[in-house]
């Protein structure tokens, strides 16, 4: 059974403000008027042919012959049969040409729709059998317009005339260049990773490397192994004339973890002072939800040509070594590097808490972004954290909803409101529980939870619900499935040297209640509006000249009414 924490006892008056809630779109009537198609569905769905398996392992054995910008090999995959099938769908992008698969030591027969393949089997798998399949392929992989953005391959060179490979897949999804289960619900337990690039050059790829050895022809196979469930999407190679150096960070129960850096000889010694916020970085996350996820496998920034993305234990670093996002987005008297600790807080959200389904991707995004606060809070202060989320507001449109349509691997985000809004989101919600320990612990536990596994928003709204003993379903209703944010409708009424304040919500959501803090900034008091009738609370010794709402702390409009 749920328990009510009690409330700030005030003065309720029914007092009508005469003003309607403004008509608003919901989340399903907002994208009606998208079309999408079966290329769509099979991307994003978990249709019979792939929710009837699950997979454990994959190892990629590749060749990149750089020159021809192209990548030849196959990937075994291990699974589980869930459901009896006889047929299951793996996704190759079309461009890429799957040469054989082999189940059993035998072909098998397939066919293609559009990027999805569908394999068909000699006879009824039956459900917890294990199997696995190995796909021969090869081809020329997409290659990324504007990575990390737009998905694909990156062919570039150093400053030194050498081959600068790497790649960048989110969205458009691992099968632009290796055979999958593409779809985020899946993740494989463990990965191997052996990639054979010309001799001279590296390959650096998620884990730990396990070995590299000579090839004739002029190659060199270098071995990976990824020990923890991994998104499809954060599998990659980046391939360079690397440096590399090391480090060791020490967790506060004494824990050492492994820290590698690979970059271009040419930056070695910007990069050594540089990456020393490494370690701050790491600090700060552990202590708001725990050491880092991936501890076996270490932590590694690796130098590419496009300006970031959060690999999993391989995070693509390409920000110059400048302050801030290339240098701007923060604030002027601050000096830390966003591409570090934004990559890295996607190792706690998006790669060890991770959605089922693109159209939830706020759960990366937004739990991300707003760690950035987090770490200015732990290196600056709180006002300075307050001082970094109002620095957000520009960036949200409202638009769009924050969900977006389930089961057709969206990708039309309009606006970063998956990013900035999710984060002040999260800010808002932080103040209307109004009590930071509770707070800090709520973030804590919802991590070590969730951990390593694979989450919808329900799940967060619950345990907020459960965790904190009141309702905030309409909070996230509100927040998530509608552009538009609540309007707090206020009036003023002086008495003496007192102040009475009649509010009440104006929200598309019906039984729309958040808390909000009003008053003299320092000394705001919390009050509980909603939608069905003003309310109003007495401000001792105040004046109208003084009276805030707490529009730096939670995202809302606010409308006076005389």
């Amino acid at each position: 059974m749920k328990t009510s924490l009690p409330r700030f006892l005030f003065w309720p008056l029914l007092l009508a403000f005469g003003l309607c809630s403004l008509p608003g779109f919901g989340q399903r009537d907002f994208y009606e008027r998208y079309s999408f198609n079966q290329s769509d569905t099979l991307r994003g769905m978990l249709r019979p042919e792939r929710s009837c398996y699950d997979v454990g392992f994959y190892e990629l054995d590749l060749r990149v012959d750089i020159d021809r910008k192209y990548l030849e090999g196959s990937v075994s995959m291990d699974f589980v049969v869930l459901e009896p099938t006889r047929r299951l769908q793996i996704d190759l992008y079309a461009n890429m040409e799957i040469t054989r698969i082999d189940w059993q030591n035998s072909p098998l027969r397939y066919s293609r729709e559009h990027n999805a393949v569908f394999v068909e089997f000699t006879e009824t798998l039956l459900p917890g059998s294990r199997h696995r399949l190995r796909i021969a392929y090869r081809g020329q992989p997409q290659a990324a317009r504007n990575p990390p953005w737009d998905g694909g391959f990156v062919w570039s060179k150093d400053r030194n005339g050498k081959p600068w490979v790497g790649v960048a897949c989110e969205g458009d999804g691992a099968s632009l260049w290796w055979p999958n289960k593409d779809h985020l619900s899946d993740e494989p337990d463990s990965v191997s990773i052996r990639v054979a690039v010309p001799t001279g050059l590296q390959c650096v790829a998620n884990g730990n490397l396990r070995g590299q050895t000579a090839l004739p022809g002029g190659y060199t196979r270098f071995d990976w192994f990824v020990s923890y469930p991994i998104n499809n999407y954060n599998v990659t190679l980046n391939i360079a004339d690397y440096a590399h150096f090391s480090d060791v960070y020490v967790a506060a129960d004494g824990d050492s973890l492994a820290l590698d850096y690979y970059v271009l000889p040419y930056n070695e010694a910007k990069a050594r002072e540089h990456f020393r916020q490494v370690q701050p970085t790491l600090a700060c996350f552990e202590r708001f939800f725990g050491k880092y996820p991936f501890w076996r496998d270490g932590f590694a920034l690796v130098e590419t040509s496009y300006l970031g993305m959060e690999h999993q234990s391989a995070i693509a670093y390409g920000n110059r070594y400048l302050r801030g996002y290339l240098g701007s987005m923060i604030p002027r008297d601050m000096d830390w590097d966003y591409v570090i600790v934004h990559e890295t807080g996607h190792e706690y959200f998006g790669n060890s808490v991770s959605c089922n389904d693109l159209s939830e991707m706020w759960i990366h995004e937004s739990f991300t972004t707003y760690m950035e606060a987090l770490f200015v809070e732990c290196e600056f202060s709180y006002p300075d954290a307050v001082r970094y989320m109002k620095g957000m507001l520009g960036h949200i449109g409202n638009r769009q909803p924050i969900l977006g349509p389930p089961d057709v691997n969206w990708e039309k985000w309009h606006y970063s409101d998956h990013y900035y809004k999710g984060a002040w989101v999260l800010h808002t919600l932080r103040h209307a529980i109004n009590d930071d320990e509770r707070w800090f612990a709520l973030l804590k536990s919802f991590y070590q939870q969730c951990a390593l596994s694979n989450i919808r928003t329900d799940d967060f709204v619950q345990f907020v619900n459960d965790f904190t003993g009141r309702d905030f379903t309409a909070f996230f209703e509100q927040y998530l499935w509608y552009p538009a944010v609540p309007k707090l409708l206020y009036r003023l009424k002086p008495q003496g040297d007192d102040l009475e304040v009649f509010f009440k919500w104006e929200a598309q959501v019906p039984g729309f209640d958040m808390p909000v803090l009003i008053g003299r900034k320092g000394e705001y008091v919390q009050v509980f509006p909603n939608t069905e009738t003003a309310r109003s609370v007495v401000l001792k010794g105040l004046s109208p000249e003084d009276f805030q709402v707490a529009t730096e702390l939670f995202l809302i409009e606010t409308l006076k009414i005389d």
